[in-house]
Parts: structure tokens; C-alpha cells; sequence
């Protein structure tokens, strides 16, 4: 038996699904990106998973990595290749780096549990509820399945299918950039792990000193391991890429010699690999295969100047979003911001959607309040609790509804009591502010009183539910502006 293999595909699948779970049935939605070092690299969680990799080498990518997981599924029958390139990834994490010290954020682009958990969060949970919420109700009908699949049925409402079923805008581009990516396979196994991904980059780097490492005895040279391994990490020789390898074990079992096997070095041995570790030579660093040399780091930093406009679009772009609650510069937001989808998916009007191109291309699938959609619910707090890195601040409740999103105005021409005269207090009486933000005034027409509302500005945190809750239409009389 495959025992190592079979240890794995169950380690693969238990972080899928605890990754799926944690997404669709918790708050706790935190948890995973604390072992990104990609996303949180002075954390606790990361810092062990940096150590671990020193010490097993890049098993993250091939045991626990939920995006791997699903590469596996959907190359499962696709050919390994050596297309070589695998620098690419290391001038990705290296763009990243020089990205953060000027001051622009862009890890999420390349993150495998972002990239992830926003598929997951933003088109996998609400296609699949909805499928199976609509099987259940056909067979019940169609067949008179009332019992005991009803039973079943309304045991799943209060789990899996009783998840609130939310649209998101623009969800196809993330499910397109995610089918790209699985798609990959078809040129050979595992592309993006082994030439695109930047965390796969920062875990290659420390697996090159890691400890563990492959053996091989009297092997025959059937090059069964070079053509089958799915990370085209061992060489023509039976020699391997240390930092390429990602412990999937499928040489052990598909060697018809078992003549390879994974080892931990001898004392002496251990102690003198310590010992070069921490004094390497530079010439034995430039000389590692794979490397981004002197010239190509400093052509990195070159080329990264020319992308300096970017960041100037950011800045001074115009403020024309509505932030999740306590979030108060945008420059700082942008540069949080990881795009996870978990305040989107949170938020319990669906009032918080994606950025696409508003207001620059900094800000793309970053979350901003859609009113018209949703409204930021007074008494809520939980995309702040759920957010990994602080991009929206975590505040208590007391302190959440403080939070000024933005101010509510009215349009007189389109209100129903400013232009025709008529009753109408639907805004005045959805406000959740204790003293009311909205507020009438009795004026006489026609020997009749009407209440005409209007807004106190220093009362106003522009939730939104006055917009949303407006009867006017198509256009909203009372509208909230950033």
C-alpha cells in the first residue's frame, strides 16, 4: 500500500474541506491566513510554518495548500512537462517585495488562499447552496420524497443550506481568473506551483537548506521518477531540486527498484550542514541553479520605477466608495486590502461587493458599500472581526456604530413629499440611529400637513438603509455619498 501517498491525499483533503468549512459555516475566517507568510509573515503561525519547511522542506505546498489540493483534482490525468522558467516565480515574489517598500500592496494578486478563498467565498458557496437548495425541492415535489428526505432536507437548512444566498458583482472575473489557473494543467502538471505561484517561491527558498532530504540506491536509471514527478523536481541524473519537491512521495512508490526513500542526515553530517547554513559563501549563493542573478535583480528594481504611476493613480484618486466601517485612509486600505472575500461574504445584507475598476485599478476587488444592494447593518461588527490583516479595523460594537461611512443627502426633485406633496417617511423611519439622522418638519399644503425630512449631518454615519429601503424608482431620493 501507498501508505505515505494515501497519508497525503487525506492530509490535502481534510485542509480543503476544513478550508471550505471554516469559509461557509464560521467567522472565524482568519485562521488560514495566519500561516501565509505571503500575507503575514511576522505571525506566530507563519513563522512555525517557515521553521517546519527548514525542517521537512515544501510539504506545505503538496500536504496542506488548498489551491494545490484542487490542482491535484483537475490534473490528475494531466503529463508532466519541464518547461523549465521556474525563476518566473521568484521575479513575482521579488515584484511583490519592492511593491511593499514603495508603499502598494499586491500579494493578493498571487496568494494560492486568497486567491482560494475568494472563489470559494465569492462563486463556489453560492452556486453550490443554490444547486442543491433547487435538487432538494424538485425531488420533493416531483416524487413525493416527503419522507425521510424532507427530514433530511430541513436538517441541511440549518447547516449547509441555511447559509444566506448572496450576489456578488463581477463574480465571473474571479471565477475566470480561477478557472485559468486550474486550467494551467493542461500544459503540465502543477504550472502554477512550480513557475507562477510567489508563496511556493518564499517556501522553495527555505526548502533548499531544508533537513530532510531523498535518497536514492542502486538505482537503474529507469527515469520512471524523473518522468512521473508532478513538480519536474528530480533530474536525469536521479538527482533532485531540493527546493522544487514538495514531498507528494510518488517517487517512493512508482520506483520499481524501491530504490528511493527520503532520510534525515547523520549527526556529523547535520551539525556540519548547520554550521554552512549560517556562514555561506557568496559564491556558493550565486552559483545556485535557479537563482535570480545580480543583473536580473537589479533590472527587477529598474522596471519597478516604471510602475511607480500606479501607485499615483491610488493616491490620487478620487474618494468615490463607500469603505467597510472604520476604515479612514484609503492609501492604508489599499495596501492592507488582500481580497480575500471574507467581509463580502460576511456581511449580512450583501450590501458589501467587489471594486472593479472604481476608482482606479488599484483598488480592483477591493469590498465597498453598495446600498442600493445592501446596507451596512447598525448593529453588525463582523467584517472587521473576519478580516486578516486589519485592513478593516477590528472595533466593538459601541465603537462600530460611531463609524461615519459617509453622509446621506436628499434629492427634492425626486422625494415624494419634497416633489408631489405626498406622505412619505420610509427613510425617517428605517433609521437606526437612537436620535434619528433623518428628520421631519411639518409644512402646510393645501390645508394638509405633510412631514418633509432632511438630514442632520452631525447625527448621519451613512449606513445606507435609507437608500436602500427609498421606494423611489429607478433613482433613489435619498442617496449616501462617500
Amino acid at each position: 500500500m501507498k501508505k505515505l501517498v494515501l497519508i497525503r491525499r487525506f492530509s490535502q483533503t481534510l485542509f480543503l474541506l476544513l478550508f471550505i468549512y471554516i469559509l461557509w459555516l464560521t467567522t472565524n475566517t482568519a485562521v488560514f491566513f495566519k500561516i501565509d507568510p505571503l500575507v503575514s509573515i511576522f505571525s506566530f503561525s507563519a513563522l512555525t510554518m517557515l521553521v517546519l519547511t527548514f525542517i521537512a522542506g515544501r510539504f506545505f505546498c503538496g500536504w496542506i495548500c488548498p489551491l494545490g489540493a484542487i490542482i491535484d483534482i483537475c490534473g490528475i490525468k494531466a503529463k508532466s512537462r519541464d518547461f523549465g522558467f521556474r525563476q518566473v516565480k521568484y521575479y513575482i515574489l521579488g515584484f511583490i517585495v519592492i511593491f511593499a517598500f514603495l508603499g502598494i500592496q499586491i500579494a493578493w494578486i498571487f496568494d494560492p488562499l486568497v486567491i482560494t478563498a475568494r472563489f470559494i467565498s465569492l462563486n463556489f458557496i453560492p452556486f453550490f447552496t443554490i444547486v442543491l437548495d433547487k435538487l432538494f425541492i424538485f425531488l420533493i415535489k416531483s416524487f413525493n420524497f416527503y419522507t425521510p428526505l424532507y427530514d433530511f432536507y430541513r436538517l441541511l437548512k440549518s447547516s449547509i443550506l441555511g447559509v444566506k444566498i448572496y450576489y456578488f458583482q463581477h463574480s465571473f472575473i474571479t471565477l475566470s481568473f480561477f478557472i485559468i489557473i486550474c486550467g494551467l494543467v493542461s500544459i503540465t502538471k502543477r504550472f502554477w506551483c512550480r513557475i507562477l505561484c510567489p508563496l511556493g517561491a518564499i517556501y522553495a527558498l527555505i526548502a533548499k537548506f531544508s533537513i530532510l532530504r531523498r535518497h536514492v540506491d542502486k538505482c537503474m536509471h529507469c527515469m520512471k521518477c524523473n518522468v512521473d514527478c508532478r513538480m519536474s523536481a528530480i533530474k536525469e541524473d536521479s538527482s533532485y531540486r531540493k527546493e522544487e519537491c514538495i514531498l507528494c512521495m510518488d517517487c517512493i512508490y512508482g520506483c520499481p527498484d524501491r530504490a528511493t526513500k527520503f532520510t534525515w542526515p547523520a549527526k556529523k553530517n547535520l551539525q556540519s550542514k548547520f554550521f554552512l547554513i549560517s556562514r555561506p559563501t557568496g559564491r556558493e549563493i550565486c552559483k545556485a541553479k535557479d537563482s535570480i542573478s545580480r543583473g536580473d535583480f537589479l533590472f527587477l528594481m529598474a522596471s519597478s520605477f516604471l510602475l511607480l504611476g500606479f501607485k499615483s493613480m491610488a493616491d490620487g484618486a478620487k474618494k468615490r466608495l463607500i469603505r467597510p466601517p472604520g476604515v479612514t485612509s484609503e492609501r492604508e486600505f489599499l495596501n492592507k486590502c488582500i481580497r480575500c472575500g471574507n467581509c463580502m461574504k460576511i456581511c449580512p445584507t450583501n450590501g458589501l461587493q467587489p471594486v472593479i475598476f472604481e476608482p482606479s485599478l488599484a483598488g480592483i476587488w477591493t469590498p465597498h458599500l453598495i446600498p442600493e444592494i445592501g446596507y451596512c447593518e447598525y448593529n453588525c461588527n463582523l467584517c472587521g472581526n473576519v478580516c486578516p490583516t486589519g485592513a478593516i479595523p477590528k472595533l466593538n460594537l459601541a465603537q462600530k456604530k460611531e463609524q461615519k461611512l459617509g453622509l446621506a443627502y436628499i434629492d427634492k426633485n425626486i422625494c415624494i413629499p419634497w416633489s408631489q406633496n405626498k406622505e412619505c417617511i420610509v427613510c425617517e423611519e428605517h433609521c437606526p440611529v437612537p436620535t434619528k439622522a433623518i428628520k421631519t418638519y411639518d409644512e402646510v399644503f393645501e390645508g394638509k400637513k405633510i412631514k418633509k425630512p432632511y438630514v442632520d449631518a452631525s447625527l448621519c454615519v451613512g449606513c445606507g438603509i435609507c437608500q436602500n429601503k427609498c421606494p423611489t424608482r429607478p433613482l433613489r431620493a435619498i442617496k449616501v455619498q462617500p
